[in-house]
């Protein structure tokens, strides 16, 4: 239970140290008519999310995922930009891309978001007014979040065993966060649940899954991992995990992941070293 509110207690923690800030004590509650329809944000039923991370996997993702030549989806890109001024926050917003694939009625099928990999303590902030965004306008349907990764952490394979095929090299966890719906279960069946010893590298995606939890919105992590790791070819297998991510995302949702589209400038940077803070957010 204390992991729900992980996000909570490390706001406690920076309170000293960012005195004019006012940090989310709880999950959003809904605002008035008035200004809901300022904070709207207009998804559809599936909502992929996506952190510009240090080596640009969440970009590549999200510029690679097309319809198929035969779909009648069509996509759009936009961009948007929230204040967090009501955390205290003036210089700095909540903000992305947004990519839709929409069907020709105007119907949206398919939402992708691009963030920042936001830091403490206005990842929280940003995370829960973005949420809060999604969320403000009552729908037929309550969307149901994706949260791919990239992670080349050999202990995921060896902890499941000898799961990945050697053609492939290649394996995608799966886990339920939140509520768990048909389409949470659909998504996650005939995949290797991921090892809860696991942790989440971006500290956007940390704080989105700790107030899904809260607020037991239906969310499924997916993480892509080579189980093969070889000194000196880390690059090459973080790509082959980025197109295996891409094909399964592809697959789920009638799309076709252009590998063509992806930069080929796409290489290993230092890794960055953890810092202490990071433990708050479990």
């Amino acid at each position: 239970m204390h992991k729900q509110f992980s996000v909570i207690r490390a706001s406690k923690q920076h309170r000293k140290q960012y005195p004019s800030l006012i940090f989310p004590t709880r999950p959003f509650q809904r605002s008035s008519n008035k200004e809901t329809k300022k904070k709207k944000m207009e998804v559809g039923p599936h909502v992929i999310v996506l952190v510009r991370d240090t080596k640009s996997f969440g970009s590549a993702i999200a510029g690679a995922l097309h319809p198929n030549p035969n779909s009648s989806l069509a996509r759009s890109e936009s961009k948007f930009e929230l204040s967090l001024e009501k955390y205290g926050i003036k210089d700095s917003k909540a903000s992305g891309d947004i990519v839709r694939f929409v069907h020709p009625n105007g119907s949206i099928e398919l939402s992708i978001l691009l963030l920042p990999n936001y830091e403490p303590p206005i990842a929280a902030c940003a995370v829960n007014e973005i949420l809060e965004s999604i969320l403000a306008e009552k729908t037929a349907f309550q969307p149901t979040l994706i949260l791919p990764i990239i992670s080349l952490v050999p202990k995921l394979n060896s902890e499941m065993g000898n799961l990945t095929s050697s053609e492939k090299n290649v394996t995608v966890f799966g886990i339920h966060v939140g509520s768990a719906t048909k389409s949470t279960d659909a998504l996650t069946a005939g995949i290797p649940v991921l090892p809860s010893s696991w942790r989440i590298p971006s500290e956007s995606l940390a704080c989105l899954v700790q107030l899904v939890r809260v607020l037991k919105l239906p969310t499924v992590m997916l993480v892509a991992s080579s189980g093969h790791q070889q000194i000196g070819k880390t690059a090459y297998q973080e790509v082959e995990a980025l197109y295996e991510m891409g094909k399964f995302l592809a697959s789920q949702y009638n799309l076709q992941f252009l590998k063509d589209s992806i930069s080929h400038d796409l290489r290993e940077k230092p890794t960055l070293v953890e810092q202490p803070w990071r433990a708050l957010y479990g």
